[in-house]
């Protein structure tokens, strides 16, 4: 039976979030790790016969922030239609037919606006906080002074999970497998505490809970159902990874 995917990939490396500093609004490149990351993560993760099968792609959902589109440019999906932006740098280029999936800049999927923390690490927010006699301090709980609080975040998400859902997987899901002849999977490619609280909100979970979910610069997760049904949302273990842990079962292996 059919059962449809969301692939949720953070944005690779950046100085900022190297250095841990809260990175919402501000345009921020990769760095040259960040980039080389991200082209590894292609090359293991885009192919015919692997985790993002690019031909499977309905719709591709991006962060209107240059690191995420950025990130998009160097997966080699060999995307057949236009990018809705003008390229920042080379496109990395496909090892395979590619994709006819529309890509999408939406500002459902931006990062979490962090109003008066932007640029500011965590330890630097507690000591703040704690000069300035406030309560300790947790993003998922109390959201950000002068940006936005969780149930902001909560509201767009939700948005966009029903967009996703009612586009791309109610034609197809709980389908006899080759029945369903148009893509079903959706690729959305963002930010760190945006695409946690997404993974959150994909499985009907207030995004309180979610420091327990963690996705890494350059990481990939997957979101499916269980018994390919709709109202069964759920988090596919098996199909989260990072280029480097397959890169290194690789280099054992030789």
């Amino acid at each position: 039976m059919t059962t449809p995917r969301v692939f949720i990939i953070r944005h690779g490396e950046t100085e900022w979030s190297l250095n841990g500093r809260h990175t919402g609004i501000s345009d921020i490149p990769l760095t040259a790790n960040g980039e080389k990351r991200i082209r590894a993560t292609g090359k293991a993760l885009v192919g015919p016969d692997r985790l993002i099968v690019p031909q499977n792609l309905a719709h591709i959902y991006v962060s209107p922030r240059k690191r995420a589109q950025r990130t998009l440019e160097l997966l080699g999906l060999g995307c057949r239609k236009p990018m809705p932006w003008q390229e920042h740098g080379d496109v990395m280029k496909a090892e395979h037919s590619g994709t006819d999936a529309d890509i999408e800049v939406t500002k459902e999927i931006r990062e979490w606006d962090y109003g008066d923390y932007e640029g500011v690490t965590s330890p630097e927010i507690r000591k703040r906080r704690e000069e300035n006699g406030e309560g300790s301090w947790d993003i998922w709980r109390d959201g950000c002074p002068g940006g936005e609080s969780p149930q902001q975040i909560t509201d767009r998400l939700d948005d966009l999970i029903a967009d996703i859902q009612r586009r791309f997987h109610t034609h197809a899901i709980g389908k006899p497998k080759g029945s369903v002849k148009e893509p079903f999977d959706v690729l959305v490619v963002a930010h760190g505490h945006i695409l946690r609280a997404f993974a959150g909100r994909w499985v009907k979970r207030d995004i309180a809970y979610n420091p327990s979910l963690i996705l890494e610069a350059g990481g990939v997760g997957t979101l499916s159902y269980e018994h390919h049904n709709l109202d069964e949302p759920a988090i596919l273990l098996g199909g989260a990874f990072m280029s480097d842990i397959v890169e290194n079962v690789k280099e054992e292996d030789k």
